[in-house]
């Protein structure tokens, strides 16, 4: 076990978490939601990296929310910030260490769909790698060759569309295109997306749902749209309209996910 899973599991005590949940641009408004709730910082854990972007507060929360225990990373780093697509993978690693065999992933997005507005929630039901990129290179082992058919999990992702139903809360379902950042997309680059299948688009997530593949686990993931795609309204896109935007489609986020913990949607 790493040192930052020994670290971990010390601060946890007898917490066991039955899932883990990474949150995207502007949504820590989700960790209000934890009860009991036991904050760590990023910086004290060993090994982990930290992010300066604003909006990603850079702490593990553990606490209860729909009735269960949930490690909740409040912020992630980006493959942006310093160039570098495994990142992230001391944290995957701890989390999978710990023994935690579901991990959710959430994300601000840009919809390139008219009948997805800003605040939707979007399901990923698959991703396009556009960066070209992979966080398992220079990985040595026979391991690094993860098969991506069904990188989201089919089951997971029924129990998140049921959970929607029961919160009352509409669910889109799409591809996700993971672009590098930092700067948005061009006009005719959300066009190409539109054209080769993507629903909606951003930053991150890609490069987790690849590692958390790898170290054996299942994975779900949902969009928060907080924007339309370049030159899909004649705006400018910027990160404080990320900000602005994601609490409210992170409230319905926060809603689904209440009521996929309180009907056991993260249970064996």
């Amino acid at each position: 076990m790493s040192a930052a899973a020994d670290y971990l599991r010390y601060r946890l005590g007898d917490r066991r978490p039955v899932a883990a949940m990474v949150l995207g641009s502007g949504l820590g408004l989700l960790v209000d939601a934890i009860a009991d709730a036991v904050r760590i910082p990023f910086a004290e854990v060993p090994g982990f990296p930290v992010s300066a972007v604003t909006g990603h507060a850079g702490e593990i929360v553990v606490g209860r929310l729909g009735g269960r225990d949930i490690l909740v990373l409040s912020g992630r780093v980006h493959y942006y910030e310093a160039g570098d697509a495994a990142v992230m993978r001391p944290v995957i690693a701890a989390i999978a260490d710990l023994g935690i065999e579901r991990l959710l992933l959430t994300n601000s997005a840009g919809s390139v769909r008219e009948d997805m507005p800003p605040s939707s929630v979007m399901m990923i039901e698959d991703h396009i790698n556009y960066s070209g990129l992979n966080p398992l290179i220079g990985e040595a082992s026979d391991a690094r060759f993860v098969g991506m058919t069904a990188a989201y999990d089919a089951e997971l992702r029924e129990r998140l569309a049921t959970a929607a139903e029961t919160a009352g809360e509409t669910l889109f379902g799409g591809v996700y295109m993971w672009f590098s950042g930092p700067s948005f997309e061009t006009p005719v680059e959300i066009r190409m997306a539109r054209t080769l299948g993507a629903d909606a688009v951003g930053m991150s997530t890609v490069p987790e749902t690849i590692l958390a593949r790898f170290f054996g686990m299942r994975v779900v993931a949902a969009s928060v749209i907080t924007n339309y795609g370049a030159g899909m309204t004649g705006a400018e896109l910027s990160h404080a309209e990320t900000k602005d935007m994601a609490p409210k489609g992170g409230a319905r986020l926060a809603r689904i996910l209440g009521a996929m913990l309180e009907n056991g949607g993260f249970d064996d």
